[in-house]
């Protein structure tokens, strides 16, 4: 059974949390999908087979143990990127045995925020992860190819002209504007949101894929 981890300290090699960060979790939209089509409550364990039935999670080290927590590793980073990225208008709350999306926000998020702040923090640093900067690139490579296979993207990368335009962004454009409006879009555009665009989510997945890829 997948739980929370109590947070602790762990050593890391490769001080690689600014290249990891540059990248989304692609496990966000997904989760995005799920938690939305019944607005029940879910726990992590139950999130997680969901997602290995649909080919977007497979066994992520040789060891057992490690495999375990890695999942449960990238789920709980999904799911507290998830929350912020959903606010104001909507709650998610993470717990590893409660995990429910709310269609009304409470007027306290702030102060429920706090309680988890140590956890959140945790499960934001890459550097907990447990795995070199090249091993977390290609198991996120690894994702996004599965993910475009699950949501019906074609596999053709655009140019960086091209990735941009559909951003809505030109080649002066930073990194952190790329990211900024990646997630943007993407929520917006998400097929499972309020007026959500399949194909306009496709394409913003797809222009995302070529702009990490360039």
């Amino acid at each position: 059974m997948l739980v929370a981890k109590t947070p602790v300290a762990i050593e890391t090699k490769e001080p690689s949390s600014s290249e990891l960060t540059k990248d989304d979790n692609p496990l966000i939209w997904p989760l995005l999908s799920l938690l939305q089509e019944s607005y029940k409550s879910w726990k992590v364990h139950h999130l997680a087979a969901e997602l290995q039935q649909k080919g977007l999670m497979t066994e992520l080290d040789d060891n057992p143990e490690k495999s375990l927590f890695k999942r449960n590793f990238l789920l709980m980073n999904a799911l507290y990127e998830l929350q912020t990225m959903l606010l104001p208008k909507q709650w998610l709350q993470v717990q590893a045995m409660e995990i429910i999306l709310f269609r009304i926000v409470p007027n306290d998020t702030q102060a429920l925020i706090a309680q988890d702040t140590s956890l959140r923090e945790y499960y934001l640093d890459w550097n907990n992860y447990d795995a070199s900067a090249n091993v977390v690139r290609e198991l996120l490579e690894s994702f996004w190819s599965n993910y475009q296979d699950y949501i019906g993207a074609n596999c053709q990368l655009l140019n960086k002209t091209q990735a941009l335009k559909v951003f809505e962004l030109d080649e002066s454009a930073s990194n952190k504007d790329v990211r900024r409006q990646w997630r943007k879009l993407a929520l917006q555009h998400h097929p499972d949101r309020p007026n959500g665009d399949a194909e306009k989510f496709r394409q913003v997945c797809e222009a995302w894929q070529s702009l990490r890829a360039s």
